[in-house]
């Protein structure tokens, strides 16, 4: 019977061992929502897992909700995760990433200004998020409109293409 350090096939992936570290919000992204060097030492330290998923990270503008978190919509920021997956792969680590768009668990504040929060329904999450400047509510969503969701579909696709890229 395998034990936890012995390697496991998963899909494409060859791990070295069947350890998974679970995703961590780290809010430590810089203001064009590109991993920094953080990102880097962080992941590259914890390489020895058998497979790393990262925090969440938006695959467009819409997705995000918290602050400082990394996205994956536009080439710089999968340049900068070039670096967080070279950096893992020199020590011999996995890492994928974890595609997470917010929904309605989203603040203001915590967005460009003049970006929608959609949803599927237009109903206000009773939550408080951490900003820059402390505590928030969320906003009340745009419902999504049907025609519009081949295009949050596309945005993981998009998304997934550049996480991808990262790694080649």
């Amino acid at each position: 019977m395998p034990g936890l350090f012995d390697p496991v096939i998963l899909g494409a992936l060859t791990l070295r061992n069947r350890i998974v570290m679970a995703p961590m919000t780290r809010s430590r992204a810089d203001e064009g929502d590109r991993p920094t060097d953080l990102h880097v030492d962080y992941y590259a330290q914890r390489a020895e897992a058998g497979l790393i998923v990262t925090e969440g990270v938006h695959p467009s503008i819409e997705g995000k909700g918290y602050p400082r978190t990394p996205g994956l919509y536009d080439d710089s920021q999968r340049d900068a995760w070039a670096k967080v997956t070279d950096a893992v792969h020199a020590r011999g680590g996995a890492i994928v990433a974890q595609l997470m768009h917010v929904g309605r668990i989203a603040a203001e504040a915590n967005r460009p200004a003049g970006t929608d929060i959609i949803a599927p329904s237009a109903i206000q999450a009773d939550a408080k998020l951490w900003t820059a400047t402390g505590m928030s509510g969320t906003m009340m969503p745009r419902a999504l409109e049907t025609g519009e969701i081949a295009g949050v579909i596309e945005s993981y696709a998009t998304a997934a293409a550049r996480a991808i890229d990262a790694v080649a």
